[in-house]
């Protein structure tokens, strides 16, 4: 428990409103609690109650009979249920009361000028920012920005966000994974220094959540109750978001009742692709990256003995033949392989035969990475600094980096764990700058899935779309 924080009274209204909180995070001595609680500015909720013939999550919506559980209390010698869709987040059980804030609502400040980013967005790119505009005055209930990887979509935001900070509102832009919060945090913070911002996600050291502009994982959002006016939720199409009713269920909750909300995306699922088709989802289409340069349409490549020889930690002979032949050796060099497993066992063997090929000076300068690496930030910064020349990686890297010459090769792209979006999202690393629009994007496998054709066919109409 925070207890150590300091609060003062007029600082509740900013630390505790728009949030559903267990009594252990909340950082208030028990007096003082308890008078809250007595003046009905805390509110306690049943965390779990009964609905006709299931049970309901209060906290994260889950109402599977097989994610709830028994537990024994200590406190009140009894067995409670729990829920443990959401116990990541600290364990929400019949025993303990969920609390509201229905005191005092906070008031956040007005500015005049919040934005210090100083570049300019292409004709397309304004498009999709004065409809963002739009729906942030008029609190529009949906909107879907759909942009190319690569388009620019943060800067897109920014228009809107000052729109939001102009008018005193608070803002939340969401995404599924934390190595996206880290890396927009300092581009927001250097694009509007002068508001409050804040990230949060499982590792982060503030946990707060009291900046007008919020930076989060979907999970966090588990926490909080018609806490924003604008709600930016971005890759929609991503894991987990997508296929996790729980974190949907949470950002709708989020949001305040008259409040905006805009999707992001550059690979929207086929919900999204037929609410779009029918109308019924409002939506801007940015075809052109933001630097006006079509996206590298990947090549798939056949390797007959890539299953056999990837059991055996051996390279394959045609990704050896392309590793020599590649049209711009000065590239720094992203693979994809769909497993841990493969990322950190193929460390060794791709770095020898790098050296052979003259690509690698020593090994310091091919690494591994992976969602359970306690280092990956350090070697994914190091990779940006060009410290290190080649990354092999798994899907966490497959959106929502930016690296400025890269060629990516994506090992077995036949299997699973690549389908449509993933693949799109992965060639979209390469060409990202003006100054080298043009990467490589190979996908190396053992058979053509219809996830690739997919992925291939989507870059080609959207490049079409953009005029290429």
């Amino acid at each position: 428990m925070a207890n150590e924080i300091t609060i003062l009274q007029d600082e509740y209204p900013m630390f505790f409103a728009g949030k559903l909180l267990l009594r252990k995070e909340i950082p208030l001595d028990d007096a003082v609690f308890q008078q809250l609680l007595a003046t009905k500015q805390f509110t306690p909720l049943k965390p779990i109650i009964q609905k006709n013939f299931y049970l309901h999550c209060k906290r994260c919506g889950n109402e599977k009979s097989s994610l709830f559980g028994k537990i024994p209390c200590n406190q009140c010698k009894s067995t409670h249920l729990y829920c443990r869709s959401c116990i990541e987040m600290g364990r929400v059980s019949e025993c303990e009361a969920l609390y509201q804030w229905t005191g005092e609502k906070p008031l956040w400040p007005q500015h005049k000028n919040p934005c210090t980013w100083e570049g300019t967005l292409t004709a397309a790119q304004q498009k999709a920012a004065d409809r963002i505009v739009h729906a942030v005055r008029f609190n529009d209930k949906e909107t879907l920005i759909w942009a190319v990887c690569g388009a620019g979509k943060t800067e897109m935001l920014f228009p809107g966000i000052t729109e939001a900070l102009i008018c005193g509102k608070r803002v939340c832009l969401a995404t599924p994974r934390a190595d996206v919060v880290k890396e927009l945090y300092p581009r927001l913070q250097q694009a509007f220094h002068r508001a409050t911002i804040q990230a949060l996600y499982g590792g982060s050291t503030d946990k707060a959540g009291t900046a007008q502009l919020i930076i989060t994982t979907t999970h966090q959002l588990l926490r909080y109750q018609e806490a924003f006016d604008v709600m930016i939720i971005d890759e929609i199409d991503a894991f987990p978001f997508h296929a996790d009713p729980s974190l949907l269920y949470a950002a709708n909750r989020a949001r305040k009742p008259e409040s905006a909300t805009i999707y992001l995306t550059a690979t929207p699922r086929s919900k999204q692709r037929k609410q779009i088709q029918r109308k019924q989802l409002p939506h801007v289409f940015v075809p052109l990256r933001f630097h006006g340069k079509p996206l590298p349409v990947p090549k798939a490549k056949m390797c007959f003995s890539l299953k056999r020889d990837l059991q055996n930690l051996t390279i394959p002979k045609p990704i050896i033949s392309w590793l020599r032949s590649r049209k711009n050796p000065g590239r720094q060099l992203l693979i994809f392989t769909p497993t841990i497993m493969l990322a950190e066992k193929l460390q060794k063997p791709f770095e020898l035969i790098l050296q052979q090929i003259g690509l690698l000076a020593s090994d310091k300068q091919l690494q591994s990475v992976h969602a359970q690496d306690p280092d990956r930030g350090l070697k994914v910064q190091a990779f940006r600094d060009k410290e290190i020349l080649a990354l092999i990686t798994t899907t966490i890297l497959e959106r929502g980096v930016t690296f400025p010459s890269v060629d990516v090769l994506i090992l077995d792209a036949g299997h699973d764990v690549f389908d449509e979006a993933a693949l799109v999202q992965i060639a979209g690393r390469a060409g990202r700058s003006p100054d080298d629009p043009t990467g490589e994007v190979i996908f190396f496998h053992q058979g053509k899935t219809e996830a690739m054709s997919d992925a291939i066919t989507s870059i080609k109409d959207m490049n079409k779309r953009g005029g290429f």
